[in-house]
């Protein structure tokens, strides 16, 4: 068996093992010094799903600076201005295809144990695992690129298979592992030690196959809505993921390894996004008295506040209803989980703040920053006990007179938690099963929970994760508004109205007052609806995913056109995307937004055929902003 291992390790050709390790003793790095003749599947499994917790480097690249930003779980200037570094991309794509090579051998070694019969009672549990999480994986590389090979770890140059092949692989591998895998057998607790998600609980897997079929059904709505009901009607029919116990979740730990957090580089600001906050301000009607210390009420504003304008300093050539103005202070109303995921700017003595870089400690412990014009100071602006998230983009002579709008200590970052590798990094949420429900029974397909019983299960589920139950039911049943003109009470579907608002002239101190209208997301049906059960699902979706899963807020946005992304700001215009000017920036356009990563300059280069094999399965250029087979029709 020996000879077949190391025969599929150096023989993996192909695309996606360009620079995978071929090495017998790299890739079987064995948690519990067993020897070659006792290589077992479960240590290729376990290397897997630890490689792809993303060491700090590919993190980094990958989940902050690629999947956050277009996610918009962070407020960066990369893909959401059209900006791709090969580099970051190679380190990426090199990185999944070691993950890839593991699963792909753990089932490899599984079906040769069980044709020669060196089997114990859970080998054919353990292929069937390796299968689900190669399903993961392969979900993860093509939502990010597009066409990939499926049989990209057989030991020869591998044909590249189009989006639509990979999604018929994964929805059918699914199912078969699932109905293959016996959930009566235990496995022994030394092999258990090896799985970090859910220690070979083989009936939590099982759950974890059918929300990920779930899930992949899903994404085909709108280019495959027959498949996709079938696929998702029939997975829904067993057991899911349907409490935080039963969540695919892997501990995070300190240290500089695939297991050290992926949001735990102390130069990454992690900032909130301004698409998450117009999501979260007013949202839910509950009160910031409520949810904050008393100390801290002096400093919250009237609930029809915009804040201070000062046009000459903040960006107004973007659709964000933000723009143009500084909140000095706290918000009237905001959904509770804001305070939870994110710290107000200068409260030091909230335990979450962090203060990355540790090396820097005025970056966040200054609050103060200037309005310039020329050498001259307009205004010093206090930022402690404020609350904004600046939108991205290029604010040209604006962003140059602005000292505040990218000050991390002016800011909301995130909680400290999620910084210092000490939780546990989310790949499946219970809330996500019961969103997905709710999106289903909307569309009148047959699942188990009509909308609005998932809806509210997966609020309540996110609150539970949050530590906020005390305010959902209250938060349930609210007719106000977000910045983005949605409402959560899944019973309150009337459309946002103009409203007057009351802010300050920055300049000169008037209270001034103007009519704020909420802004249009042509991507979904034409901008004309804001508050529909479709919108307020999306809506809590991408709040509950915040901040695990950007690649999925990131894949729905793709997908529907929600929720509503505001566009980067053109006070100058933006190289990387042509079609967004300031004629248009108020308008919502798929070419407005990035659609997909590149391909490495390595696969060109090393692999052409199989490239131009994966650029003619993409249906267009190798580009950022060509969109994906199940992405929304244009």
């Amino acid at each position: 068996m020996i000879k077949n291992i190391k025969k599929w390790t150096l023989a993996i050709g192909g695309v996606l093992a360009l620079n995978a390790c071929s090495d017998f003793e790299e890739i079987n790095v064995n948690p519990v010094a067993a020897n070659a003749d006792q290589v077992q599947v479960e240590y290729f499994i376990n290397n897997s799903i630890t490689g792809a917790q993303q060491n700090p480097h590919v993190a980094e690249r990958a989940f902050v600076l690629y999947w956050k930003a277009a996610g918009r779980m962070d407020r960066i200037n990369s893909l959401p201005v059209g900006y791709y570094s090969d580099g970051w991309t190679n380190d990426y794509f090199n990185s999944i295809s070691g993950w890839l090579n593991h699963a792909y051998t753990a089932v490899q070694i599984a079906d040769e144990k069980i044709e020669n019969g060196n089997v114990t009672e859970y080998t054919n549990n353990l292929k069937q695992v390796a299968r689900i999480w190669r399903v993961y994986l392969l979900s993860e590389l093509t939502d990010n690129f597009g066409p990939v090979a499926i049989n990209g770890f057989q030991g020869e140059n591998p044909d590249f298979n189009s989006v639509e092949e990979v999604y018929d692989f994964m929805l059918t591998e699914l199912k078969e592992a699932t109905a293959d895998m016996d959930e009566g057998i235990t496995a022994p607790s030394n092999v258990q030690q090896l799985d970090p998600a859910y220690g070979y609980n083989f009936e939590t897997w099982k759950k974890y196959a059918t929300s990920m079929r779930m899930r992949l059904a899903m994404r085909l709505s709108q280019v495959d809505e027959a498949k996709a009901q079938a696929e998702f009607e029939d997975a829904a029919s067993g057991q899911f993921i349907t409490t935080w116990e039963d969540s695919f979740k892997v501990a995070e730990k300190p240290g500089w390894d695939d297991l050290t957090g992926v949001m735990s580089r102390e130069w990454n600001n992690q900032y909130l996004s301004p698409t998450l906050n117009n999501l979260m301000i007013g949202l839910g009607g509950i009160s910031s008295e409520e949810l904050l210390p008393a100390d801290l009420h002096q400093h919250i504003k009237a609930e029809d506040y915009f804040g201070k304008k000062y046009e000459d300093h903040f960006t107004t050539l973007t659709n964000d209803p933000s723009a143009g103005y500084w909140f000095d202070g706290l918000h009237a109303e905001i959904d509770p989980r804001a305070y939870e995921a994110y710290v107000v700017p200068g409260w030091f003595d909230n335990p979450e703040m962090n203060r990355y870089p540790s090396w820097s400690p005025g970056t966040t412990g200054t609050t103060k920053r200037n309005l310039l014009d020329g050498e001259e100071v307009v205004e010093e602006i206090e930022a402690a006990f404020t609350w904004n998230a600046p939108s991205i983009g290029d604010w040209g002579e604006k962003g140059s007179k602005n000292q505040v709008y990218s000050w991390a200590g002016a800011l909301p970052r995130l909680a400290h938690r999620f910084r210092n590798s000490s939780t546990e990094r989310v790949f499946f949420g219970a809330w996500e099963s019961y969103f997905l429900i709710a999106e289903a029974a909307v569309r009148g397909w047959n699942v188990p929970h009509d909308g609005q019983t998932a809806y509210e299960e997966g609020v309540k589920q996110s609150f539970d994760y949050w530590n906020t139950s005390s305010y959902v039911e209250d938060y349930l049943t609210s007719d106000d508004y977000n910045r983005v003109g949605t409402s959560v009470n899944w019973n309150h579907t009337a459309e946002p109205t103009d409203k007057s608002i009351t802010y300050i002239n920055g300049y000169n101190g008037n209270e001034e007052t103007t009519t704020f209208s909420y802004p249009d997301n042509h991507l979904y049906k034409n901008g004309s609806v804001k508050n529909d059960h479709l919108t307020k699902i999306i809506t809590q979706k991408f709040i509950a995913q915040t901040p695990w899963l950007p690649l999925e807020t990131w894949n729905d946005h793709r997908r529907l056109g929600l929720p509503f992304f505001e566009n980067p700001a053109v006070e100058n215009s933006l190289p990387n995307l042509p079609a967004l000017d300031q004629s248009n920036y108020t308008e919502s356009r798929q070419e407005f937004f990035p659609q997909r990563l590149k391909y490495p300059g390595n696969l060109q280069n090393n692999v052409p055929e199989g490239y131009q094999q994966a650029v003619n399965h993409l249906g267009g250029d190798d580009s950022v902003l060509t969109p994906l087979w199940w992405a929304q029709p244009e």
